[in-house]
């Protein structure tokens, strides 16, 4: 084995637990939708990510070197989804609120890995400042995936929990209206973040 997982392990964690698109995302639907509805968004950014990872590993991730063009199209379009999903969390006002989306499915929570820079970030910089020697084998790309889904899991549904707990202390419409404009001003505020990276 050939992966640093001394020094893999906490960027890992840290990288999962820092506010970040997905978890400020997760955070408003635990407290909008509950622990079960969050669920399916949660496997899905989990699971999409770890997927991510792997590729990324297999080399995959160098796609971006070779066509350069895509970086600006990906930031963009994920900034602007980023943007519309803050504005739509933003108006929700009660927890039954017709403006409020549904919560995001597996599916759609795995698809929104691929236009979010800071996951790519992430999922490139992994294999790369953590394996040691020339080239990555099965084993190393095994310890690598395995050891951030390890330390992951309870960074992220940290959120998730976070948000159901904060759920019961947002007891009328008003309280609710101000936490999501917060959290759609949050979320907001991580595409200024990535526009000026």
């Amino acid at each position: 084995m050939s992966v640093a997982l001394a020094a893999l392990l906490p960027y890992s964690f840290i990288s999962a637990v820092t506010p970040g698109p997905n978890n400020i995302m997760l955070a408003a639907s635990g407290v909008n939708f509950g622990f079960r509805r969050t669920i399916p968004h949660f496997s899905g950014v989990y699971f999409g990510f770890l997927f991510m990872l792997t590729i990324a590993c297999f080399g995959l991730g160098e796609i971006f070197t070779t066509f350069p063009i895509l970086q600006p199209i990906l930031k963009y379009a994920g900034s602007a989804y980023l943007l519309y999903l803050a504005y739509r969390i933003s108006q929700s006002s009660t927890i039954s609120d017709a403006n409020v989306p549904k919560p995001l499915n597996f599916f759609q929570a795995a698809l929104f890995q691929y236009i979010n820079p800071k996951a790519w970030i992430v999922a490139g910089t992994i294999p790369v400042a953590f394996t040691q020697g020339t080239g990555i084998t099965n084993e190393d790309i095994m310890y690598l995936v395995g050891g951030h889904a390890f330390v992951s899991f309870p960074a992220v549904m940290a959120w998730v929990i976070g948000g159901t707990q904060v759920r019961r202390l947002l007891s009328t419409p008003r309280s609710l209206r101000r936490f999501n404009i917060t959290m759609g001003l949050l979320l907001a505020g991580t595409v200024v973040l990535i526009l000026t990276s």
